[in-house]
């Protein structure tokens, strides 16, 4: 937890730490347990374009939106395949686990592509780097950070 808390400072935004129950970790049943909205909660998703050697990039999407992985990220990163990093291998890149994987604890040489609707946010929530906590804060913090805004990262999900 020091070193997230110490690279969230180091972006000079104000944010919060929420404590949550690691069973409740998941975007749809966190919101709906703390009562957040999906559309301030701020997924962040890693993707491996299929190349050799592989490339990886960690994507920030509202969770009412699906990362366009097929179109958007997959010609961004230069590969003929791209797809979703499964569980364990994001862990093996990130050392976290899905449902609490953070930007604020990547590795620095793996590039953050949001999307530009974040932005649009007053507030949004971020996973923790654990299953047991998130992040409240101002989108800013993710460009403080030196990720990339991104147009039509993704896709708005019809209800």
């Amino acid at each position: 937890m020091r070193e997230l808390t110490g690279r969230l400072d180091d972006t000079g935004v104000d944010y919060e730490i929420f404590d949550c129950d690691p069973d409740l970790a998941d975007t749809a049943q966190f919101c709906e347990a703390y009562g957040f909205e999906m559309q301030d909660s701020a997924n962040t998703i890693v993707v491996v374009g299929k190349s050799d050697p592989p490339v990886h990039v960690a994507c920030v999407v509202l969770a009412n939106t699906r990362l366009d992985v097929n179109r958007v990220v997959r010609k961004r990163l230069g590969v003929k395949k791209a797809s979703f990093a499964n569980g364990d291998a994001t862990t093996r890149l990130t050392g976290m686990q899905i449902g609490g994987v953070t930007p604020f604890g990547l590795p620095t040489d793996l590039p953050i592509w949001v999307d530009a609707r974040v932005m649009e946010r007053p507030r949004i929530v971020l996973g923790g780097g654990d299953r047991r906590h998130k992040v409240l804060a101002p989108p800013a913090i993710l460009t403080a950070l030196g990720a990339e805004v991104v147009d039509d990262l993704a896709k708005v999900v019809e209800t």
